[in-house]
């Protein structure tokens, strides 16, 4: 079964020209979209299949702090706020909730780790809780084990993966703003070096600006006018159980198992960093420069097999812009979760989870993750292209931090006062070197 996702309606005509566009409508790229539409900005969003329905509704729908790289932890931390805002700004209900989330471990060296980072992040006003043996063993009951220690973090939370985007979505159409539905972005037009117009299967929009927001498809999208994005995808597999277990954490990370309490009370499970790598000729293409990220996670890593090669969103072949593209033939990216995977995240869960027997497995997926060499998001305008934005390679942290993602994207096309120091952030990073510092979280 396909991760659950809420359906909703959007827009029917396309407008022949718009303040900008957003290609993409994931996390990130309808965040943006909202961020530009309640500026007073005539903004249109396309997305060639539905929307949130890849990565945006595939994840464990964590908002943390917690464990965040030094380059991302300003905008995890604008992100929260922005959350709550968004609820209080529109009505709309993504599932956000500041419930707490739960590390344990057994592992010196693990726990050493998050007391560094717990160190780090006092010095940013992040409040996070080391737990001793005692206090773990009690936060982690459910268990029915003693651990050695643990991290708390009180104000992380999480939302519901399968109502965000669509929630968000509505706020853009309650704002004036224009939501495209099965309308894929084929391409674009440039008039004397800037970006002029986005040219969509089901017509050209006018345009001075156009934010490129589609996830694993970002690379390929640029390499249709020669820009160079390194990037590549990982094959996550993840399931969810129905309601009936109590008494367990609302989001709890263990080495062995991951787990957090859905919307409808039943639990998405999933193994942390385990996946399967699908060849593709883009991964081929880019794989010197994401040889550190393999150094430091293989373990993690598996060979996979070439579902990535039929998904074709890795292309490194060009598309006419007349005719039916590889995002035509594959509006959503679904591909098969892997079986052994699935089996063995089960088996953990009822290990670790003895109520979590009283369930039975309700839905297993996959999805991909797109990821830059250094394992942090490309956010910022193309040099070589005016008025064309970069927001992808979120390398599976993109959920939590969508709200602040979008607005950056919308201070940077406004020319507004950045909500957060965007030099990480910036694409031309990649241009420097391949063995740029790997994002320790």
């Amino acid at each position: 079964m396909r991760a659950p996702l809420q359906q909703i309606e959007t827009s029917g005509e396309l407008p022949r020209s718009a303040d900008t566009v957003v290609i993409g409508g994931g996390i990130v790229g309808v965040f943006a979209a909202y961020h530009l539409a309640r500026r007073g900005m005539k903004v249109a969003l396309v997305e060639k299949g539905f929307v949130g329905a890849e990565q945006s509704s595939r994840n464990w729908g964590w908002c943390r702090q917690q464990n965040r790289d030094a380059r991302e932890l300003p905008m995890a931390m604008r992100s929260l706020d922005l959350w709550e805002r968004f609820a209080a700004e529109t009505g709309q209900d993504t599932g956000f909730r500041r419930c707490g989330l739960l590390y344990l471990s057994n592992d010196e060296a693990e726990l050493a780790g998050w007391a560094r980072w717990r160190d780090f992040a006092k010095t940013a006003g992040v409040t996070t809780h080391m737990l001793d043996g005692a206090a773990a063993s009690e936060r982690g009951r459910a268990t029915e084990r003693a651990w050695k220690g643990g991290v708390f973090s009180p104000t992380d939370g999480t939302a519901d993966p399968s109502r965000a985007a669509p929630a968000v979505a509505r706020a853009i159409l309650e704002r004036g703003g224009s939501v495209h539905q099965n309308c894929a972005a084929r391409g674009i037009e440039t008039e004397g070096g800037r970006l002029s117009a986005v040219i969509t299967e089901r017509g050209t929009i006018r345009t001075k600006a156009a934010v490129m927001a589609g996830g694993a498809w970002a690379s390929s999208f640029c390499h249709q006018f020669g820009f160079r994005f390194p990037q590549a995808s990982v094959r996550s597999s993840i399931l969810s159980v129905s309601p009936g277990a109590a008494g367990l954490p609302d989001a709890l990370h263990t080495a062995r198992i991951s787990s957090t309490r859905r919307g409808d009370g039943g639990y998405t499970l999933a193994i942390s960093g385990r996946g399967r790598v699908d060849v593709t000729p883009q991964q081929l293409r880019f794989s010197s420069q994401f040889l550190p990220m393999f150094l430091k996670r293989w373990r993690s890593l598996a060979p996979g097999g070439l579902q990535g090669m039929r998904s074709g969103h890795e292309t490194l072949r060009h598309w006419p812009l007349d005719q039916p593209t590889p995002m035509e033939r594959m509006r959503i990216l679904d591909p098969i979760p892997d079986r052994a995977t699935i089996r063995l995240t089960y088996a953990r869960a009822l290990e670790l989870l003895p109520d979590l027997r009283k369930t039975k497995i309700s839905a297993a997926w996959a999805g991909y993750i797109d990821s830059t060499p250094d394992g942090v998001p490309a956010i910022g305008e193309i040099a070589t292209l005016p008025g064309f934005f970069l927001a992808a390679g979120f390398s599976g942290h993109g959920f939590g931090i969508g709200p602040g993602a979008g607005h950056l994207v919308a201070d940077l096309v406004t020319g507004s006062e950045p909500i957060v120091d965007p030099t990480s952030y910036d694409p031309r990073r990649f241009d420097a070197s391949a063995w740029g510092k790997v994002a320790d979280f």
